[in-house]
């Protein structure tokens, strides 16, 4: 297949050659052929020429899930990666959220022949204990061997402090990366959103940000320990900023991530109990999200993730208490992100960090495999059912004024256009 880009903006701020620089860009057979001026298209050619195109490196995101096996009706594999190619993503980080839990490598065989063949690759995080039941570790090593890339018991804290011990200790030997949800579920109680002003006038249990600090400050400690690599997905206060910009200086090999919607939104959308809100960990306050947004902005947050999690709509539309947690946000992602950063800003935060997870870097010149995104920033938008692809419709976004259009993506010798 050939593809010529047409006076595309290049957003690449790594390239001194390239970065803001309008360009064709000539792809034959998945590869750049020719970055160049005035290209002439060849033959039998699929010509993109659209106002105001940006190209950049192909997406990432580091906390999707989807589903099946086990919970197809809330996602299926395939429309999950659809959804992440629509959206700009060209690699998808897998939370293991499915039932059976992928806990062996014959499960993460599993995963990775799913996604085999789409335009968005999917890498699969492996349960980091049996059943995710937080008492047995779970086959890591052959898990590795089969292309996890971390192992992870998805939103559940691992209330033991020596299993997470000898899980550091342990992926040592093969340099395994282990993550660890921050949350101390003896603190976190009963609760539903955040404990503070808005939860004590609503009535709600809360989840005070102490919950949150307490487990991190604890996993820090036995990394310092013990070495190895540790992950802390979706942190949400101010004061675990502070505890991991500690922690980094001191040279561990600690990275972290902060889901989309706790940067966008503040416990005060509460009032009107709507579950969509309804998320974990919980949305802080206007004070944490500053302290967030700043330390995504000097590094002190290495990702931001949509937290994509599908849920059916039986599991949302009841009492806020009984509801479960969790928004959809692939579709949202950069529109949001969008909103809160520079252009710039957001292109770097959407491509940074996959070699952390032992993921190859896309490049940019002639010769290069084609791992793209293209995007016009401009259009601002209000988010509808109609802008959502996943099977399930629970976004916390919906309503909301958005920043920006994903018009294709192009990797793995696929092309999807939007427009």
């Amino acid at each position: 297949m050939n593809i010529l880009l047409k006076s595309v903006k290049i957003i690449h701020g790594k390239s001194k050659e390239f970065h803001l620089k309008k360009r064709d860009i000539l792809i034959k057979n998945g590869i750049i052929v020719i970055i160049g001026t005035d290209i002439d298209a060849p033959s039998k050619t699929k010509i993109i020429d659209h106002k105001n195109l940006h190209v950049s490196l192909g997406w990432i995101d580091t906390g999707a899930s989807f589903g099946e096996p086990g919970y197809e009706e809330r996602e299926t594999i395939t429309n999950g990666l659809d959804t992440a190619a629509r959206s700009g993503f060209t690699d998808v980080i897998l939370n293991p959220n499915s039932f059976p839990l992928p806990d062996s490598s014959s499960d993460i065989v599993f995963l990775k022949n799913a996604g085999k063949g789409h335009l968005t690759t999917i890498h699969p995080l492996g349960n980091l204990t049996v059943n995710g039941n937080g008492e047995t570790l779970a086959e890591l090593f052959d898990m590795k061997n089969a292309g996890a890339v971390g192992f992870y018991d998805f939103k559940h804290a691992v209330s033991n402090p020596n299993l997470l011990k000898i899980a550091l200790q342990y992926a040592q030997n093969f340099n395994g990366m282990v993550l660890s949800f921050p949350m101390d579920t003896h603190i976190a109680g009963k609760g539903n959103v955040n404990e503070g002003a808005v939860s004590t006038k609503l009535g709600l249990k809360g989840i005070p940000a102490m919950a949150e600090e307490l487990q991190v400050s604890r996993d820090l400690f036995i990394l310092e320990y013990t070495g190895g690599k540790l992950h802390i997905p979706t942190i949400s206060t101010a004061d675990s900023v502070k505890l991991i910009a500690a922690a980094k200086k001191k040279g561990l090999q600690v990275t972290c991530s902060v889901a989309v919607h706790n940067l966008f939104q503040t416990d005060e959308v509460l009032e009107d109990f709507e579950s969509n809100y309804k998320v974990l960990p919980p949305l802080r306050t206007s004070k944490d999200c500053k302290e967030l947004i700043k330390a995504v902005k000097n590094g002190t947050i290495d990702f931001v993730t949509a937290d994509h999690t599908p849920l059916n709509i039986e599991l949302k539309k009841v009492e806020f208490d009984n509801a479960d947690y969790g928004t959809i946000g692939l579709e949202s992602s950069f529109g949001a992100l969008n909103q809160l950063f520079t252009l710039e800003e957001t292109i770097d935060i959407l491509t940074r960090g996959r070699e952390l997870f032992g993921i190859a870097i896309p490049e940019f010149k002639e010769g290069a495999k084609a791992t793209l995104t293209l995007f016009d920033p401009d259009p601002e938008y209000t988010f509808t059912e109609a802008h959502i692809a996943s099977s399930s419709k629970n976004s916390l976004f919906l309503g909301h004024t958005l920043k920006g259009t994903v018009l294709g993506t192009i990797a793995n010798d696929q092309i999807h256009i939007n427009i």
